[in-house]
Formats: structure tokens, sequence, C-alpha cells
């Protein structure tokens, strides 16, 4: 029972972990260096279903597949660290992709309070369309001040 709370523990603390990953990494990768790919991703109206920016998401699931893998035949911790990156990965499908930026019919309207403000946020984070001076660089958590 210990082996399993502390493996549930791993993979939530990995979830978590994640979300600090993802706000280091578009902040600075994605608004810096690699900009060229996320640039798409800040134009609004284009007419493509995809977008260079969903690069981005084999370059994200590598870790979690190369952990799954890794820890699968002894169920060790690779396992469930690759879990939690990749629970975290489909969330961000589904929330970022599907319900914030509205690539699919579902999800796209929510009486949530959190999932309107976490939607209002990101708005923000759109209001730039250049690669310096922006905000609000999660996906899950967001400033207070959007859940007015």
């Amino acid at each position: 029972m210990t082996d399993l709370i502390i493996n549930i523990s791993i993979t939530i603390a990995t979830f978590l972990f994640m979300e600090f990953v993802a706000w280091f990494t578009h902040k600075y990768v994605m608004h810096g260096f690699l900009w060229e790919i996320h640039k798409d991703h800040h134009q609004p109206n284009h007419k493509h279903t995809f977008e260079k920016n969903d690069l981005f998401f084999i370059i994200f699931a590598l870790p979690g597949v190369i952990g799954i893998v890794n820890g699968f035949e002894t169920l060790n911790w690779p396992f469930w660290v690759g879990l939690g990156v990749s629970l975290y990965g489909i969330a961000y499908f589904l929330i970022h992709d599907l319900f914030i930026h509205r690539r699919s019919k579902l999800f796209r309207n929510t009486k949530s309070s959190y999932l309107n403000a976490l939607r209002r946020a990101h708005k923000i984070h759109h209001k730039n369309q250049k690669k310096e001076d922006g905000e609000n660089f999660g996906m899950l958590f967001f400033p207070l001040k959007y859940w007015k």
C-alpha cells in the first residue's frame, strides 16, 4: 500500500511540477530562441488546422514516453514520472488546445468560474502578438485578478 501511495505521489508531484516546466519553457524558450516555431500560435485567425507550434507536442511528449517505457517493466519511478508528464500533456491538450483555443466543438462553453478565468488569463497572453512583453505563461495557475 505504501508503494502505491508513493507512486501516486510521484505522479501528482510530477504533474504539478510540469506547470512550472510549461511556464518556464513558454516564457524563455517559446518566447525566446524558438519564437519562430511558436509565433504562428500568436497570429489570430490563421486558416490552418495545424500550427508550427504543434511541433512542441512532440518535444514535450518524449520525456513522458521515455519515462513510461524505461519504467514499465518494473513499474519503478521513471514510469510514474513519465505518467505524470503524460497526464499533464493530456490535460494541456484538452484545456489549452480544445477548450481555450476552441480547436474542437467539444468543451466550448462552461459555467466553471475557474475555466472561464483560465480562458480570460490566456486571452490576455494572446493580446500581445510579439515575442516580448507577454504575461500569463502557465496553463493551470494564473493571477487571482482573472477570477473577477
